[in-house]
């Protein structure tokens, strides 16, 4: 879990201690539409190793942006989703979102 403690002063270095990476955000932006299998994400990421994923993935459970179900199957089947906490990153997301759109469109 994130150590309030630990924190940069800045609320914007905050944040992108947190999703700052590129893989985060886009791995954010797949988990909004639903739960997603590691495959899936992995096929999305176009350009992702499997090893930089994991790591990512890890750390975002850490930091309690996601949740990992994991089904006792064989073959194992996991299941990533995010946590009512990353679940509040969903406007930061937009916001992005919005600013690219508008910059490829020449609005701005």
């Amino acid at each position: 879990m994130i150590d309030r403690n630990a924190l940069p002063a800045c609320p914007v270095e905050t944040t992108l201690s947190i999703i700052g990476d590129k893989w985060k955000v886009l791995i954010l932006r797949d988990l909004f539409t639903g739960t997603k299998r590691f495959n899936e994400l992995k096929k999305s990421l176009k350009g992702i190793t499997q090893k930089m994923l994991t790591q990512q993935l890890r750390e975002m459970g850490g930091d309690g942006l996601l949740h990992r179900e994991v089904y006792p199957v064989v073959p194992p089947k996991v299941e990533y989703s995010l946590t009512e906490l990353g679940k509040t990153l969903k406007p930061v997301i937009d916001s992005l979102y919005d600013w690219g759109s508008r910059l490829k469109e020449g609005r701005i």
